[in-house]
């Protein structure tokens, strides 16, 4: 048996093509939303649609909200001596020597951080007070609205900023913590 495509039939001589299927692709081929409501899939199609054009909303306001973000971000990055802190990225006392360093450079520095870096930040803050070489000057709380990756909504995250000053006693704490290690290498020669 030959097989013969479909809406195809052999009648009398040659093929025959299916009325329903005629009907089907002019109605479609007119684009006319009423020739396609009579489809059983018709209410998915306008629901799919609706959620197509809510998200492209959904998209857009976020694009506004991060632009808005950015636009706070290039300000507060513009202090010279904030350090935002990460915990995932660098160990822990790389950002106690770095705000040491800042402290000597700018007599204080701003620590912040978002989220589970906060613990960091709060660490970081005590070691230096302990140690004696600052003291708290403010403490900021804050939450922040950021686009998670994974769900691609906004998510409300937590923010912390110190901000830590010089003591009085910073720099001959921080002349005989440079002094010991040279004379332990001058003592070894």
């Amino acid at each position: 048996m030959r097989h013969r495509p479909i809406g195809h039939s052999t009648v009398t001589n040659g093929p025959y093509i299916n009325p329903l299927i005629t009907v089907l692709t002019t109605s479609l081929s007119k684009s006319s939303h009423s020739a396609l409501a009579w489809f059983p899939f018709q209410r998915k199609r306008e629901s799919i649609e609706r959620e197509i054009r809510s998200e492209r909303v959904e998209r857009e306001r976020d694009m506004a909200m991060e632009a808005v973000a950015v636009a706070g971000i290039t300000t507060e990055t513009q202090k010279k001596n904030r350090i935002q802190v990460s915990n995932t990225k660098k160990p822990l006392f790389f950002y106690v020597n770095l705000a040491k360093r800042y402290i000597q450079l700018h007599n204080e520095v701003e620590l912040s951080a978002l989220g589970m870096a906060i613990t960091t930040v709060v660490t970081i803050a005590e070691i230096l007070k302990n140690n004696g070489l600052a003291i708290e000057k403010s403490v900021l709380t804050s939450t922040v609205g950021m686009k998670d990756e994974n769900k691609g909504r906004l998510v409300q995250k937590a923010k912390i900023e110190i901000v830590l000053g010089k003591t009085e006693k910073f720099d001959s704490l921080m002349n005989a913590a440079t002094a010991t290690p040279e004379a332990a290498a001058n003592d070894k020669d």
